[in-house]
């Protein structure tokens, strides 16, 4: 691989959408979550951000930093899950000269230190152990730290994000989190969706695609065959799985003016879904009326497929869905396609595939 190419794939990986408004691509639960969050500009109230791992919860607190009066302080992030027990109050609290065996002379400045006069996030924080929550606790509520091996508290001024992709309630219930440090850290809560159930794949292949370097060979756009392919995936690893197949099929495709069904990673093939339906709306529970009993013109509707239901038997409903679609839109393809979330291709396969007419 190029030296531009590398520098490219990795700008696509983890170049963050730095502002709030950047991360507004389209989505409504995205844009309501953007909304609230923006309320607080200049407010240090703390944020609880929620999510599966990968879905951008750092780049909201990035964001969130960004449009604060604090911006141009220091963002520091410390990922708790990355560190073995015995290493996480070192790097969050800091340390004196001699305060344990392997430590540095002269001592070493801690997370919280650093991020003084700016914004501190904590990700993952429900893998903090408990003695550590204890001390995060009292740095919260006195604002001063005291490093390890030292005696002298240090004044610090900083906001505070933290993000979790675990129930903190029930790791209260469970006695694994501490509950005084859970309303500490929870001013506001917010859930970012999984990105199958967002409606902007589209535009967040867009900017992700835009962020490669001005000048190099890589395509800036993906066919609507990929295009296709992409909203019928499961993405288990959320945006963070769709920089990286973006980041290997752009070089697969470099010097091509788009990325082809070709040029994806092969696994991601493999693992991606083929099932039409869209899966933003069953997230949701938003199947079109004439599945849910809610509307049509009465003529009969399917049942909801149940979750068990054999490779044959969804091939059946799925065609049949789409069938009774297109007959209560007097065949409009577009409109069908619009209204399942669906390409206009896979409406076309599947009348195909099912000897449907419209």
């Amino acid at each position: 691989m190029s030296s531009g190419a590398r520098a490219a794939a990795q700008s696509c990986e983890v170049a963050p959408l730095a502002t709030l408004e950047t991360l507004d691509t389209g989505d409504a639960a995205v844009a309501a979550i953007l909304r609230r969050v923006a309320k607080l500009r200049g407010r240090d109230i703390p944020i609880l951000v929620l999510g599966k791992t990968g879905t951008g919860k750092e780049w909201l607190a990035r964001a969130i930093h960004h449009d604060s009066p604090r911006r141009h302080a220091p963002f520091v992030a410390l990922n708790c899950a990355s560190l073995p027990d015995t290493l996480i109050e070192a790097e969050l609290f800091g340390y004196e000269d001699g305060a344990f065996t392997g430590a540095k002379k002269r001592g070493s400045v801690g997370k919280i230190v650093q991020a003084d006069g700016g914004t501190l996030f904590l990700d993952e924080i429900g893998d903090m152990p408990l003695a550590q929550q204890v001390r995060l606790m009292r740095v919260l509520q006195e604002r001063t730290v005291v490093p390890l091996g030292g005696t002298r508290a240090i004044p610090v001024d900083l906001r505070i994000v933290c993000a979790t992709h675990r129930n903190l309630r029930e790791m209260i219930e469970a006695g694994t989190f501490r509950e005084d440090l859970y309303y500490r850290i929870n001013g506001l809560v917010v859930t970012l969706p999984a990105l199958r159930e967002r409606s902007d794949l589209a535009t967040l292949v867009e900017r992700m695609l835009a962020l490669q370097p001005d000048g190099e060979r890589l395509p800036r756009r993906v066919s609507d065959e990929v295009l296709e392919r992409f909203a019928q995936c499961r993405w288990p690893g959320n945006l963070r799985q769709l920089a990286n197949v973006l980041r290997t099929a752009s070089i697969m495709a470099e010097g091509a003016q788009q990325i082809e069904l070709e040029d994806l990673p092969e696994d991601f093939l493999q693992d991606c879904e083929a099932s039409p339906v869209n899966v933003r709306a069953q997230a949701h529970g938003a199947l079109p009326d004439n599945v849910n009993g809610n509307g049509g013109n009465g003529r009969d509707k399917p049942a909801a497929e149940p979750a068990n239901a054999s490779p044959a038997r969804m091939e059946e409903w799925q065609t049949t869905l789409i069938a009774q679609t297109l007959a209560r839109l007097d065949g409009n393809v577009s409109a069908a396609a619009r209204e399942l979330g669906l390409a206009r291709n896979t409406v076309y396969r599947y009348l195909r595939r099912g000897n449907t007419t419209h």
